[in-house]
């Protein structure tokens, strides 16, 4: 029989903002057992970290549990009122790892004095044996040269390391307790999956229990024992992780599964959950997703539903469940998923964008480095063509390249024929900056603090002067903000008052409101849910055909760019080192790099991805001291990076692949 480690029953959690009081957490009960991976998913704004902060105490001055028990070693925890308290449970009990790895640690101190701080602070150990320890800790985390790491300050560490020394930090006390929280979302897909391994063994070599906050159902397939869906506040479903991915009940937790982009056909637009989540300063009545819900009863609307069991694991909050709901929930809407056109390019093959050559340098501490070195492919007109790659890849340097935000040090960058990386006249730069917009990858650093939504979305249209009066400018913000998911209301607020999510689609919507011709789209939907996820994309394939749009679009995640490219081109350390048509590179990937980033894929499937295997990337392989690689096109349309006897290996493993078809 499993032991209950913490018990939260009927949490209920309010904030004072601007005046308003807002029910973050509503009547959410929780039991956690010793030893399990608890995964708790949701899209933002649906209360998952406030009612894990609650754990620990880290609401901010604004927020407060109003109601319930969190009941953990004998304690209460709801009632905790003073800091002194929480100082025996935080850190030393229950950790916490959060999402950003940057605002996480101090840029001042030493990543080993971090360590050896908490150490020190929560079990009162000399100096000079905690730094034994944070030493120890390191190395088991998997940073290498552990003693000269210990010296070095967060920003000479990669995110992937940073992340690792976070773990270090909440693991420095051997809490009972680690939570989570989106612990892998600014990480490439392979760093990821050796963050989750890494968690994996840390809990079984601790005998930890870990609570995993996400909105990536491949992740939580990888790591849950059990899942829990929460929904404006509440949980809405929970059971075993094979119960929610194979026989999920609720209509909120089939649409996330459903959102996926692995799921998706090519050219069909992806399942999307329509409208938003209810306003939380408002009270709810009935079922909280009833609104968004395309097969709401009545009943929906007006009663809230009880919990009805499905197993002696799976419980749902739906009233689909109930005897009498039957023969609805036989009934339930199956729509027809759109077509998209999404060939268009094929039939002419006009080229809008190339690249020749084009290598990019930079200088880091007086030393020239080339970031990206004789980049050379064609972007037709119509198409979306993905640039895939790890952080540091080189892929957003050649977007920012074609911006003529960075200089291109060599080779020739041409939008419709005509040479752009040269100087320009101030009205031949604007009217480029018109045609060719960027989505970037960070909200928070791209969008202006002072600024409220509505001057931000409208900055183009003020630039260019592209409204004829103030009614249509109103109205032109309304629209693109309608068409990413956010609310007319949202026009006067401030980015800070929204979710990583949100504050992604506010600069989407600043870069679709210029109408451009050619949008580069760098990791454009790497902070947002699985279901604003599917909308966004369907969005970028819309406005693609509807406005003969042409998308550079770069990413690390090979499931979104399956599903929206036409043509992928994967990039290592500043080289392309393959490109096909989308299908034909998840078919027959040839590069060892390709077949990693594959394997790295997050599946959402828990049989499947609790047993795949891992392919890391050993540059290593490569003998090009006298065998020089050449770019060869070793198929129609497929080419790939390599010496001539990789060439003819390539070729064979083609011709088996295709024979065993």
């Amino acid at each position: 029989m499993q032991t209950k480690i913490l018990e939260a029953k009927n949490v209920e959690i309010k904030f004072n903002l601007r005046g308003k009081t807002l029910t973050a957490v509503r009547n959410a009960s929780l039991d956690l057992y010793k030893g399990e991976t608890l995964a708790i998913v949701g899209e933002s704004g649906s209360g998952k970290s406030v009612f894990t902060k609650s754990f620990v105490g880290m609401l901010d001055k604004n927020g407060w549990v109003s109601s319930g028990d969190i009941l953990y070693d004998g304690k209460n925890l709801a009632g905790f009122k003073t800091e002194k308290e929480w100082l025996g449970i935080r850190g030393r009990k229950i950790a916490m790892v959060f999402q950003d790895p940057m605002t996480s640690l101090n840029p001042l101190k030493t990543v080993g004095e971090q360590i050896r701080e908490v150490i020190t602070w929560h079990r009162g150990t000399e100096k000079e044996q905690a730094k034994k320890e944070a030493l120890e800790i390191l190395k088991q985390v998997g940073i290498s040269d552990a003693e000269k790491r210990y010296k070095q300050y967060p920003h000479e560490f990669s995110g992937g390391m940073r992340q690792r020394v976070v773990i270090a930090t909440a693991i420095a006390c051997h809490p009972d307790i680690l939570i989570c929280d989106e612990p892998t979302t600014a990480l490439d897909v392979t760093i990821q999956a050796q963050i989750l391994k890494l968690i994996k063994e840390i809990q079984k070599e601790l005998d930890m229990t870990v609570i995993y906050i996400t909105h990536d159902l491949g992740v939580v397939a990888n790591v849950a024992d059990r899942v829990a869906v929460m929904y404006a506040g509440q949980i809405v479903e929970y059971g075993m992780s094979n119960e929610i991915f194979k026989d999920a009940k609720h209509p909120y937790t089939k649409a996330l599964l459903l959102s996926l982009p692995q799921l998706g056909t090519k050219g069909k637009e992806l399942y999307s959950i329509k409208g938003t989540p209810p306003n939380l300063y408002k009270e709810i009545k009935g079922d909280a997703f009833a609104e968004r819900n395309p097969d709401a009863m009545v009943i929906d609307s007006i009663i809230e539903p009880p919990f009805f069991k499905v197993s002696e694991t799976h419980y749902a909050k739906t009233w689909l469940l109930h005897e009498k709901a039957a023969r609805h929930a036989a009934a339930q809407s199956h729509n027809e998923l759109k077509t998209i056109n999404t060939t268009k390019f094929k039939e002419n093959k006009e080229v809008l964008v190339s690249l020749k050559d084009v290598t990019v340098k930079f200088k880091l501490d007086g030393k020239e480095f080339k970031a990206v070195e004789d980049v050379s492919f064609d972007i037709y007109k119509g198409e979306t063509f993905s640039l895939v790659g790890e952080s540091g890849s080189g892929k957003t340097t050649i977007g920012r390249a074609i911006m003529k935000i960075h200089n291109a040090s060599s080779g020739d960058i041409l939008f419709k024929g005509k040479k752009i990386n040269k100087k320009m006249s101030k009205e031949e730069r604007n009217e480029y900056r018109q045609r060719v917009q960027m989505i970037f990858q960070d909200p928070m650093a791209s969008l202006n603090e002072r600024a409220k939504v509505d001057y931000i979305v409208s900055e183009g249209l003020f630039n260019f002067k592209l409204f004829k009066d103030e009614k249509d400018r109103r109205s032109k913000v309304d629209k693109v903000m309608g068409e990413v998911g956010l609310l007319k209301e949202f026009a006067t607020r401030f980015p800070h008052e929204f979710s990583g999510g949100q504050r992604q689609r506010i600069g989407i919507a600043r870069s679709l409101v210029m109408n451009p011709e050619f949008i580069i789209a760098d990791e454009p939907i790497s902070a947002l849910d699985v279901s604003i996820r599917a909308q966004v994309l369907n969005l970028l394939n819309v406005l693609k055909d509807e406005k003969d749009l042409t998308y550079l679009f770069i990413a690390h995640d090979l499931s979104v760019v399956k599903f929206i490219s036409d043509r992928i081109a994967v990039i290592y350390k500043g080289h392309i080192v393959e490109l096909a048509e989308s299908e034909e590179l998840f078919a027959n990937p040839l590069h060892p790099y390709t077949k990693s980033l594959l394997s790295a894929v997050p599946i959402p499937d828990p049989e499947i991805e609790k047993n795949k295997k891992l392919m890391v990337y050993d540059p290593a392989i490569h003998d090009y001291s006298t065998n020089k690689p050449v770019w060869m096109e070793i198929k129609d349309g497929h080419f790939v990076w390599g010496n001539s006897s990789e060439i003819e290996m390539y070729r064979k493993e083609l011709e088996n692949s295709e024979g065993a078809k």
